[in-house]
């Protein structure tokens, strides 16, 4: 006894169900990238492991630091290497903090590069917002020689600044280190490259409903610089907070001294004791990092927008 089956000719979708002919062209794309998934995946593993590697380089000096600001210094000194304290110990931290008035000159960093930031963001935004949307004579000129100070080293000035803060009478104050940082040409460039993309025709037509420059800048420009403040904010902060050569000429009193000329001394002092000196460095860094932590979003964004790659 035979079974037979009876096959159709041709059997339409609406007849069976199956999906339509896969076009040619179709075809051979989905087999081209079938055989490029191979090289592809190893092409990404490679940049992943590349991209791991240098985080890790770049990591481990903070890594390291941490390592040495809690193990005892009789553990520093043994020719072991060890990667990881046998014992974590606070002894550094009691050494730094018993030697040195730290609160103090952490205040100080904090009080000076707050205030330098404020002063410096304000300036760099309101001459960005100029050079950017606003049209005097000499535009371009000045917004040139203003870049041309980029080429300067700030060595060069320091003589001419020293001179200035005397005769203005504030040498071995706090305004001996603010007043000078108050605009950066880096900063007035990154402004005007980031307000310049701002479209023209929004600044048109406030000025033709009767706002003034001043409006424009507070009510349309700054809500659309968000990006561009936060970089200028990190950048700014951590220079003033790292600023060490100007702080040193400029502050004479013990009191007035920020967190890098203090380590200038425990340096002195504990020469050897590298286990106090991580601890101070340790203390110094964290505001900077949780600074980034906090901005980087839009710290990317910023410089994304304003064009520097």
């Amino acid at each position: 006894m035979t079974t037979s089956t009876a096959i159709p000719a041709a059997i339409g979708p609406a007849d069976s169900g199956a999906p339509a002919p896969v076009p040619s062209t179709t075809l051979l794309r989905t087999l081209r990238r079938r055989r490029s998934s191979g090289p592809e995946r190893r092409s990404y593993a490679a940049r992943l492991i590349v991209v791991i590697a240098s985080c890790v380089v770049l990591l481990f000096p903070l890594y390291w630091m941490i390592v040495v600001a809690f193990s005892p210094r009789e553990e520093l000194l043994t020719r072991q290497l060890r990667l990881w304290p046998q014992q974590f110990t606070l002894d550094n931290f009691d050494t730094v903090f018993s030697s040195f008035p730290i609160a103090t000159w952490f205040g100080n960093s904090i009080a000076i590069a707050m205030v330098v930031t404020a002063l410096t963001v304000s300036m760099n935004l309101l001459s960005g917002y100029a050079f950017a949307h606003l049209r005097f004579p000499g535009n371009n000129v000045t917004f040139l020689l203003t870049l041309s100070t980029l080429m300067l080293p700030v060595q060069v000035i320091m003589v001419s600044q020293f001179k200035l803060v005397t005769q203005l009478g504030i040498y071995g104050t706090y305004w001996a280190v603010i007043l000078p940082s108050a605009a950066t040409a880096f900063g007035i460039f990154l402004s005007r490259q980031f307000i310049i993309g701002i479209p023209r025709e929004i600044i048109e037509a406030a000025r033709m409903d009767g706002a003034g420059a001043f409006r424009i800048f507070i009510q349309i420009v700054l809500p659309l610089c968000k990006p561009l403040i936060a970089v200028l904010v990190l950048l700014t902060f951590l220079s003033t907070w790292n600023d060490f050569a100007w702080p040193l000429i400029a502050l004479k009193e013990n009191q007035l001294f920020t967190l890098p000329i203090g380590l200038l001394f425990l340096q002195g002092q504990f020469g050897s004791d590298y286990g106090a000196i991580m601890a101070f460095a340790l203390l110094s860094v964290l505001p900077m990092i949780l600074l980034f932590v906090l901005f980087q979003r839009y710290f990317v964004q910023g410089f994304a927008r304003s064009g520097i790659r």
